[in-house]
């Protein structure tokens, strides 16, 4: 019997930094992913058009017949979250409350900064999020408008990398921040290089990683985790609108594979 998987969408490839820990923590589970690499970034257009592509993914994987939808992107998630959630009766997650919710644990000096999209950090969900769960904390965000396009041209672990990541998060350095949210999934391809500058003193959070530990207590809860150990039955299909050859570079570094089943895609004009 054939699993029903659960679904991701991403404006392009970060979001498989939430899929590598769907892999580790959720093994059984079938996974579909649609990455709409074509149309990324999102984080600069207007909420019409994200909440547009985002319904264009969201249709693709619903035809799948998926049993739960992960939104592993940030600006998706502040823009389409709520539309989504009203309109499918299956469970949508996304990144933003258990980024959060992790941010709020780990602080000791109740600083939290928050990089994002230019689209995230416009949204300010992350910090009405914080400040409904803790009021005292204090919430710096800044927008990265360059760390995307870095992470989708897989120049993620380069100089010039190290180089636009130091200019851009400098004026969040002298923030006296503890904790740093990576508001984007497409951030902890770039961990390294921003935990370096930010210092060991500064804990990162990736946002994507925490929504798995809460995908798996959603898929308990409604009785849908998977428990058949059987892996041929298992499905890990990538689906991107943009070129699979920079699709399947990136993902097979990142998440350790050679052999990805990467189709390419072209999703539809239709409004919802």
């Amino acid at each position: 019997m054939k699993k029903q998987a659960i679904g991701f969408i991403d404006s392009g490839v970060g979001g498989l930094t939430v899929v590598k820990e769907a892999m580790r923590q959720l093994p059984n589970e079938s996974i579909y992913y649609v990455g709409d690499t074509a149309r990324c970034p999102y984080g600069p257009r207007p909420e019409e058009q994200i909440l547009q592509f985002t319904w264009e993914m969201t249709h693709f994987l619903l035809n799948k017949d998926i049993k739960m939808l992960v939104i592993a992107c940030n600006t998706a998630t502040a823009v389409a979250l709520e539309d989504l959630k009203k309109k499918l009766a299956i469970p949508i997650i996304g990144v933003i409350l258990p980024g959060s919710r992790a941010a709020i644990k780990a602080t000791k000096n109740n600083r939290i900064g928050i990089i994002g999209t230019e689209g995230t950090v416009k949204s300010d969900k992350y910090r009405k999020m914080i400040r409904s769960k803790d009021t005292l904390a204090s919430v710096e965000s800044l927008a990265c408008p360059k760390f995307v396009p870095l992470v989708e041209s897989n120049e993620y672990d380069s100089a010039i990398a190290k180089k636009i990541v130091t200019e851009t998060l400098k004026p969040i350095k002298n923030k006296n921040v503890d904790t740093l949210v990576l508001g984007c999934t497409h951030y902890p391809l770039l961990r390294p290089i921003i935990q370096n500058f930010m210092g060991d003193s500064v804990t990162l959070i990736d946002s994507g990683a925490e929504t798995i530990s809460e995908v798996s207590t959603i898929l308990d809860y409604f009785n849908l985790a998977e428990l058949s150990k059987n892996k041929e039955v298992s499905e890990r299909k990538f689906y991107t609108t943009g070129s699979t050859h920079m699709f399947n570079d990136i993902a097979s570094q990142w998440l350790g594979n050679e052999t990805l089943d990467i189709e390419h895609i072209k999703l539809g004009t239709e409004k919802f």
